[in-house]
């Protein structure tokens, strides 16, 4: 059974390039100011610091195991008992944490994004409401291409090798599976919208129910 508390935990999963932050982001955008916290899964890759260059090339990122889940766990129980915590910062060009943290402050909404968030019951066991943001993978690789490549400093032959070799058979392991955990499911297009508008209504109860003001 999901763990209860005083904040609603809003879980949004789906495949790399799906347009999992963008939909987070549009739901925090909607929410009044201070009433909801955001925390992205793929902050929470294990520390690679100790190994060398060569080794961390050969970790399979987009396995569930290349997440400290342990730390993101007690991460949000702190967060439901009204404690800040230290969220770590992860270099995607070196695959390293940084030394400078960013503090996330408790709220009556936390929203948690990531690529393999319901791979792991204890996060599932975590999340009153589950989203799946199913995307076709053309456009989820095209994303992701663009974004790697602009932003993470890989050419696109490392981007395509990555993709074959384990990104999508990882995705089609352990992501997709994962559609059927998901409470409502968010298709890229014209119903996202309609969908976006039927979560907003759900956290605004939420907000109601601790007596946060909420704009009708």
């Amino acid at each position: 059974m999901p763990l209860k508390g005083t904040a609603l935990i809003l879980g949004i999963s789906g495949g790399t390039g799906s347009g999992k932050t963008t939909i987070a982001q549009a739901i925090v955008d909607r929410l009044p100011p201070g009433a909801v916290s955001m925390i992205q899964h793929d902050a929470y890759y294990r520390d690679l610091t100790k190994l060398t260059d060569e080794q961390r090339s050969r970790i399979n990122f987009d396995h569930p195991d290349s997440l400290d889940n342990d730390l993101l766990v007690e991460h949000l129980q702190m967060l439901r008992n009204g404690e800040a915590v230290p969220r770590p910062n992860y270099d995607y060009v070196t695959h390293k944490r940084q030394q400078e943290t960013t503090a996330i402050e408790p709220a009556p909404v936390l929203v948690l994004e990531g690529i393999l968030l319901f791979t792991d019951q204890r996060l599932v066991d975590q999340c009153d409401v589950k989203l799946f943001v199913d995307t076709p993978a053309d456009i989820r690789i095209l994303r992701r291409i663009r974004r790697d490549t602009e932003s993470r400093g890989r050419t696109f032959e490392e981007v395509r090798s990555q993709y074959y070799e384990t990104v999508r058979p990882m995705h089609l392991s352990f992501v997709e599976p994962t559609r059927r955990i998901a409470d409502l499911i968010i298709p890229e297009g014209g119903n996202k919208a309609v969908a976006i508008d039927v979560i907003i209504e759900r956290i605004r109860r939420q907000l109601r129910e601790v007596a946060w003001p909420v704009e009708d």
